[in-house]
């Protein structure tokens, strides 16, 4: 998929990748979703289909943060406080801990919730507010909405396609 230039071809990618990766996501079975054999996102780790959508989740609502935090003005602190871009498998499984209570079918309503919220404020923006300038170094919004949306949401989708396959 060709990396989005406007508020349209950003909503097509996130809403094509997502609901490609939810209905691989349907086909893991609740009784598995906690089999930690996927490779992890940090180096030597391993985690869950349960661990990594709830990465999807954390990235997703962190997006969310970003963006409510400069509309109201105030510093956004990349990519989440106390961590660094060096960190991120760390802030990885900050994510699978912060959502290990919850369930298989929980884990997936809080993935959708978040995705129709990061929907409904890339309609709310302008192209030229996603686009226009660069917001955190050279990248634009969207761009960094991009990275952190559906960018991951297809790379999930080709860790549990794999995962199924494995499993039969």
């Amino acid at each position: 998929m060709a990396i989005p230039a406007s508020r349209e071809e950003l909503l097509f990618a996130i809403t094509t990748t997502f609901d490609r990766l939810m209905a691989d996501l349907a086909k893991v079975p609740p009784s598995r979703a906690r089999e930690a054999t996927l490779k992890g996102h940090a180096a030597g780790t391993l985690m869950s289909p349960s661990d990594l959508v709830a990465y999807l989740i954390g990235w997703n609502e962190l997006v969310l943060k970003w963006l409510d935090r400069d509309d109201r003005g105030e510093p956004v602190d990349f990519p989440a406080t106390g961590f660094k871009w060096n960190q991120l498998g760390l802030l990885a499984q900050k994510f699978y801990a912060d959502l290990n209570a919850q369930e298989w079918p929980e884990l997936l309503h809080r993935f959708a919730a978040a995705k129709a919220q990061l929907i409904a404020t890339i309609k709310a923006r302008s192209d030229d507010e996603l686009y226009g300038k660069p917001w955190y170094g050279k990248w634009t919004k969207g761009r960094m909405i991009q990275f952190n949306t559906s960018s991951p949401y297809a790379n999930a989708r080709i860790r549990i396609r794999k995962w199924l396959k494995a499993r039969g």
